[in-house]
């Protein structure tokens, strides 16, 4: 019976132990921090680890904060980082940020790095741009790239916008300041006057972060915009040029054809007339109008204008002739 006893009450002690952190309670007591046995195995029952829960309260009383347990276990049971929020209000106490529980409590639940944060409060972050172009007046592209000193708000880091939205905003003012500017040179002469028109926007407002500086990393000409664009259009006019020619050209030839065609037209209304001229003699001959003798005389005055064009165009020719041999 002793030795069933013994057991029972060994294996009572290792379920004590299992159950109840009773090594973890010995450490809070040790470190000054006042946590009832009875709370942790009400964590247990809550399925809560203990561990993490009291080891971050440890950590916040010797640091000197005064932190509820209730607020911790609660905030681990809303799925938030006990120890990251510990650990940034321990950092902003040292660096005099004025910093509550809640707010870091909600930072976290936000989804936010609640000591990246803090960290970057103290220590400015910088965020490096790509290469953004824009294109001045001239149409000359203008490349740059630039550094944005950033530093955390506190205040707005819940709900405010995150770094991409810094640099969609930088990118903006930087297209915009190369676009007002006359000519490329100003900007290469001066590229600070990117950085001071994109300041004053005041393109933090709405952000997570305080911008502190922009400056001008780097610098670079691209491509003659203004010039590839002239390239294309005067294309694009030689091409609708030589469409409208070419229409004119068609429309030309057509024209061209119809005339030809109302010729042979012509011409076959001439030699229907002339194939008419026989059939009215023979009537004229039938009904009197016309004798034999007056029918002679036409043939007469016929040959007699043939032969005159006859001669006339051997004088000319003769004429011609004698005009060449004086010339030569």
């Amino acid at each position: 019976m002793l030795i069933i006893i013994i057991g029972l009450v060994i294996i009572a002690f290792a379920i004590l132990f299992t159950f109840v952190p009773v090594a973890l309670w010995i450490s809070a007591w040790a470190a000054g921090v006042r946590v009832g046995i009875f709370t942790l195995v009400g964590m247990r029952l809550r399925r809560v680890i203990p561990h993490r829960v009291v080891n971050p309260l440890i950590k916040a009383v010797k640091a000197g904060l005064e932190i509820n347990i209730n607020k911790l276990e609660g905030h681990y049971l809303a799925g938030g980082n006990v120890d990251r929020v510990i650990n940034a209000l321990i950092a902003a106490q040292r660096a005099n940020i004025d910093l509550t529980f809640e707010r870091a409590a909600a930072i976290d639940l936000a989804g936010r790095d609640v000591l990246e944060a803090v960290q970057m409060s103290v220590n400015p972050k910088v965020i490096e741009t790509p290469f953004i172009a824009g294109v001045a007046m001239d149409g000359i592209e203008v490349k740059a790239k630039a550094r944005i000193t950033v530093r955390a708000n506190i205040d707005r880091l819940v709900g405010g916008a995150g770094e991409d939205t810094i640099i969609a905003r930088v990118g903006e003012g930087i297209v915009s300041t190369i676009g007002s500017a006359k000519t490329h040179k100003e900007v290469l002469e001066n590229p600070d006057m990117i950085s001071q028109t994109v300041l004053k926007k005041g393109l933090d407002s709405g952000t997570a972060f305080e911008i502190l500086s922009i400056d001008i990393a780097d610098i670079d000409i691209g491509k003659n915009i203004g010039a590839g664009l002239q390239t294309d259009q005067a294309e694009a006019d030689k091409k609708i040029a030589q469409a409208k020619a070419e229409e004119r050209r068609a429309m030309a030839v057509a024209q061209e054809q119809e005339m030809k065609a109302r010729v042979e037209e012509m011409r076959a209304k001439v030699v229907e007339a002339e194939a008419e001229v026989p059939l009215a003699m023979a009537d004229a001959f039938r009904s009197g109008n016309m004798g034999v003798m007056d029918y002679m005389n036409m043939k007469n005055v016929m040959a007699d204008t043939d032969m005159r064009e006859s001669i006339g165009k051997a004088t000319d020719d003769g004429n011609d002739e004698n005009t060449d041999r004086r010339k030569k």
